[in-house]
Formats: C-alpha cells, structure tokens, sequence
C-alpha cells in the first residue's frame, strides 16, 4: 500500500479529497440558489455569495496547516446559523436606486443592502474557509498536480450532483441531507457530535420549508404558489419570494383594459393564425392567442415549473389545446434557432427575477430586449406582422428604451397603451398600416441608447456601476483585508505568489466571458450553464492532465498561444457566430471558449508544479478569481467584448511577475 509522507494511504487521501471538493463546490451553488430564494433580492447579487465563497476557500488553502484547525472543528455551525437565522429571521435586500431597475411587488424592509450583502458575504466567507481547510489539508498531503487532479474531479462531481438535482427539481432539503452527509464522513468519527447537531437543526430548517404547503422548486426559483381567497380557479404564484404571475380566467383576460389583447386589438388587419409568445408562463398569453382564433401557437418558457402549474391549473386548459406548441427554452435561443414564420411575437412579461449563475449583471432575459433581439423577432415575421412586449416597467426612461430601440429597427414609432403601475404595451407592425394606435409613442425625454448584446443591460440607464454596487463592492474589499489579516495570513508571505494572483483574476474574467458566451448563442437556460462550467472543468483537467505527461513546457510558446488564442476570440464577431448553423455555432463556441483555457490552465498547472508551497499558491489564485470576480463589474461600463483586454492585460502582469518567481531558486 502506498502512502503519504504523514503514513496515511495515498488512496484513502485521494477519495477524501475528492469528497471534499465535491462539498466545498455543492455546498458553494447550494448557497447561491438557497440564499437568492430566501433573501428577497439577493437573487440580484448572487455574485455576492460567489465571490464570499472565493475568499473563503482562499483563505482555507492559505492558512498553514498547523493552524486554523478550530475552523474544520467547526465547520457546519456557521451554516446552519445562516440556513436558521434566514429561516426564522428573514432578511430583505432592499432596493432604492434609480440608476439600475428591480422588478417587484413586494415593500422590502430590513438593513440596507450595504448592510445586508457584506453580513451575507462574511458569513459565507466563514463557511467556505471551514471547508476550504478541509480540502487544503488534503491537498497538502499529495504532490502538487496529482492534488489539483483530484480537487477538480471533485469540482466535476459537485457540479454535476447540483445540476442532477436541478433537473430532477430536489427540493432543498435533499441540498441539505447530501450536503451533511458529506461533512460527517469529512469530519470523521470524533467530530460525529460536534457536526451533527448543527447539521440536524439545518436538515430541521430546511424540512420545515420543503413541507410548506406550495412550496416547489425549478431549475431557476423557489416557487410558491396560493389559491385566490377570493376568485375561484384564479392562483397566484411567487419566485424567490416575490409575486410573479396569476392564471386567471379568459373572461378576465379579456377585459377591454386588458393588457393581454392590446396586441390584437392594435393590429386589426393581422390574421393572428401564427402566433409566437415569448415568456409563455403559466398560459395567461397562450388563452388569449387561441381566443382570437390563432391555428398555431408556439410557447416558449424558460422555466418548465412555471409551465407545468399552467398545464395543471390555468382555467382555460390553454396547454391542452392541440395548436399549441410547448417549447422549454430561452426565448433568444429559440429566436436564433427557428425558421418559422409569425403573425404575432409577443414577449410577455419576461422579467426573471434572477441572475444567470456566475455573472454580475446578466439576468435570465437581458438577451431578448437588446437591439439584435429586436431584429432577429424582425426578421421572424410575416410582411404585414406585428411585435409587441408588455410589462410593468418601472420607470419611463425604460419604455422610451424599449419604444426608441423598436422606432430605430421597425422605422416608426410603435403604438403605446399606458396602464395602471407604471405598465405599458409596446406594438409595433411591419409598416405604421400594420398598426393601428389610440395613441403613438412620444418620449418623455432624452432616450436611452439600445442595449446590445455587447453590453446587455437594459435596466441599467447609464454606461456606469451603481453606486449600491460600489459600496458593496468596497465594503467585501474591507472585509476580505480584515479577514485575511485575522486568520492569520501574511500578506508579504502571499507576494511571491502574485503572478498566481493574476492568474486567478484574468481566469475569473474568462470564465465569465465563456458563460456570457455560451447564453447568448445557445440561451441562458440552466442546462447551458451547467454545461459550459462543466466544459471549463474538464479542459482544465485536460490541462493538468497533459502536464503531468511532460517533462517540461516551453512556456514562451504557451503564452504566445494563449495571446493569439484570445486575439481570435476578440476579432471574432457574436454575430458571425449566431449566424452559423447550430452544429458549426457549437463547434465554433467550443473552439472560441476552451481553447484560451486549456492554454491558459496548461501554464497554471506547470506553475502550481513547481511552487514550494502549493497550496498557499493555490489559496493566492482562489483570492485572484475573487478579484476578478469584483473587477467583472466594469463590463457595466464597457460591455464584455472589452474584458478580454483586462485579460490580456492581467495574464500579461502575470507572466512578468513569473519571471521575477521564476528566478527563486526554491521554485527553480
């Protein structure tokens, strides 16, 4: 048998390791999805929770292994304390600026956000450090890139059992059993006690809200859903905490004030027989298009839980009705991917309430309202059809967005129907005698430039971070200083490994950019995510794996790949690739996405090898991608297309600060 230089079994350290990077990764999304779904708002800053578990598991691999056992003793009680005291004493996230839209029904109460998000952030932080040491004391026990090997087969693991679990939409407990089983085996038999307890009362907690009456959960939300006291047949249903739709009956659809007719009543020459909604919901939309005599209706919904309470419950049975077409999907990448031709494109109500997981501002729908979208619903139409959207906008520099990016591709302005709470209807036909207006968009003011899928943030009105964002941001910066200096770890200690820094940094920014990627050209569904974190994992693994069969890499060589890697991925146009047919769009998107990683992780690797201290190396790299996680926020500035020079730029700083690593005799 062989074993380690501390006389344990190789073996038995590599599976450990394995479990622990599964845990720390599944316990890491847990916490993003759980937390969004119980901290009203928080599902807008789950970038927070990212970037809280970064420096926690930073923080895990930098302390040395002779310190900082207290944090693996007790490592479950900071997580049950966050699952119980949200449980019992829920917190809200509250918003007031002006400078960047939330959609909600709800009057938020509580701290402030600047309060709020750091409290979550450090709580996480503490959390992920628990774990982090778990893993790093198992990583220390291994040579260098046989440790990483293992770590990311963890990583795999973990990413695939959460995605397993969002396909079978497990409830949350399931989080919370699979998560404490994994901890009692890691704590080992003398913390049983000291684990179990904490762990209990988080199971406790999570049962108590999986056996809520209406509680259910999708790939997306934590839904709830509640008969009308009032209107018989009428439900109203909640995401994450918020009020988002309600089935009602078609007589009440129907309603001359009604915003679900505007688009047939202001179209009256259209024949409404081919009809395309997007954002079908539970069917509210779909019954109104079957009700004005469509032949054929595609409903497209992004959410399969949101659609599976229409099919059951909507009074007007719309999903049973044979014209009717279900499509699970992204409403963009069903835009991209279809050859029919409509009638009627509705975008009906699509606000997600959500972000796209591992992206600071990207929501589920952000891609439907950028101007390319406009164009591409264009382009789906029948000579004389007509677009229209609705939605309870918020402010009116948003429908003056929305109305001038429709003005500038149909060439006049659409039809506007204002409602009560700020709700409006947006139609615009092929040509002004396909619509017919009460009343034509005027604006109220300047009007706000287009989104783009460059810079895909309607609810953003300037070309600027918010300053909500700005002091989160600065507050984690000041807890991260603290908690770094607290635990013990010396920063002058963590210098030498600068370029590991960087490395991090500019590898956060890559990944995000392959996420944004992937949402635009194949849509922001769950599945998409999952797999391209899955695709990041595995050409990483590829990396080390190609290491470890080497003697020695010319590293010179790898860095000059990895710069014209990154030129290509920048002269490449978005559109030259939705333009392709899917097979050669998912060849050339694979191509585009993992080529800079594996090169990029290729150098990583042979560094990490020849590291005196791996795992603080590691720890180093893990605080970078933190950082690169908060410098992700400049894309609200200059759209994503400009964070592969801050890449460039990074990955550069970290090749000149190996040369100067490089010349350490201990690492040579």
């Amino acid at each position: 048998m062989k074993l380690t230089e501390s006389g344990q079994s190789v073996a038995s350290v590599r599976w450990r390791l394995v479990l622990a990077s599964t845990t720390m990764l599944f316990v890491e999304l847990a916490l993003i999805r759980w937390a969004g779904a119980n901290v009203v708002h928080l599902s807008y800053f789950s970038n927070f929770i990212l970037l809280g578990s970064f420096l926690g598991i930073g923080i895990g691999f930098l302390i040395p292994a002779e310190r900082g056992q207290w944090l693996k003793r007790w490592t479950p009680v900071p997580l049950a304390l966050l699952v119980v005291l949200v449980r019992e004493y829920p917190v809200q996230v509250r918003q007031s600026s002006s400078e960047v839209l939330y959609f909600t029904a709800v009057k938020t109460t509580g701290l402030p956000e600047w309060v709020t998000l750091p409290a979550i952030f450090l709580l996480t932080a503490v959390i992920m450090a628990g774990i982090g040491k778990i893993t790093a004391d198992l990583f220390r026990l291994l040579p260098s890139l046989d440790a990483y090997r293992y770590d990311l087969l963890g990583s795999i693991t973990g990413s695939l059992s959460f995605a397993v679990l969002s396909w079978l939409r497990a409830p949350s407990v399931v989080w919370g059993v699979l998560a404490t089983a994994a901890l009692l085996v890691l704590g080992g038999r003398r913390n049983t006690l000291r684990y179990g307890i904490p762990l209990t009362a988080m199971v406790a907690a999570l049962f108590l809200e999986t056996a809520t009456s209406g509680i259910s959960w999708s790939p997306y939300y934590k839904i709830e859903l509640k008969a009308s006291p009032t209107t018989t047949r009428t439900w109203y249903i909640s995401a994450n905490g918020v009020p988002h739709q309600s089935t009602a009956p078609r007589t009440v659809l129907m309603r001359k004030d009604s915003p679900y007719r505007q688009a047939y009543d202001q179209t009256p020459g259209n024949p409404h027989k081919r009809v395309l909604i997007i954002g079908a919901g539970n069917g509210n939309d779909v019954a109104i298009a079957l009700a004005y005599g469509a032949q054929r209706v595609d409903a497209v919904e992004i959410d399969p839980r949101l659609q599976e309470i229409g099919s059951q419950l909507h009074p007007a049975r719309p999903y049973d009705d044979p014209r009717v077409r279900v499509h699970i999907d992204d409403g963009r990448a069903f835009l991209e991917r279809t050859k029919t031709k409509y009638d009627l494109i509705v975008l009906a109500l699509p606000d997600s309430l959500t972000l796209v997981a591992g992206a600071s501002n990207l929501r589920l729908e952000s891609y439907l309202f950028t101007r390319q979208a406009f164009e591409a619903a264009r382009d789906h139409l029948t000579p004389n059809g007509a677009f229209a959207m609705y939605n309870y906008y918020r402010e009116s520099w948003l429908v003056d967005r929305f109305a001038g990016s429709l003005d500038d591709v149909y060439g006049h302005a659409p039809c506007m129907t204002t409602f009560k709470r700020n709700a409006a209807v947006l139609v615009a036909g092929m040509t002004p005698a396909d619509q017919s207006c009460a009343k034509t968009w005027q604006p109220s003011g300047a009007v706000p430039a287009a989104a783009s899928d460059d810079h895909p943030f309607p609810y953003l009105l300037h070309r600027s971070i918010p300053t909500l964002y700005l002091g989160a941001l600065g507050t984690i910066l000041l807890v991260t200083l603290l908690s770094v200096r607290l635990t013990g770890v010396r920063i002058r200690g963590t210098l030498r490994y600068t370029d590991m820094f960087l490395l991090g940094a500019a590898f956060m920014l890559l990944e995000t950019k392959n996420v944004i990627g992937f949402a635009l050209y194949f849509g922001t569904t769950w599945l998409v995510n999952a797999l391209v974190f899955f695709g990041v994992l595995v050409a990483v693994l590829a990396a080390v794996e190609v290491r470890r069969r080497l003697r020695r890499v010319n590293q010179l060589l790898l860095q000059l790949l990895l710069f014209g890697s990154l030129a290509v991925v920048w002269l490449v146009p978005a559109g030259a690739v939705l333009s392709l047919p899917f097979a050669a769009r998912l060849a050339a998107a694979i191509a585009l996405a993992f080529t800079p990683i594996f090169c990029a992780n290729l150098i990583f690797s042979d560094r990490l090898a020849l590291a005196p201290d791996p795992t603080s190396a590691f720890g180093a790299n893990l605080l970078g991608a933190m950082t690169g996680g908060a410098i992700e926020y400049l894309a609200l500035v200059t759209g994503y297309q400009a964070l592969l020079l801050v890449v460039a730029a990074l990955y550069l700083g970290a090749f000149v600060a190996m040369r100067f690593a490089g010349r350490d005799p201990a690492v040579t």
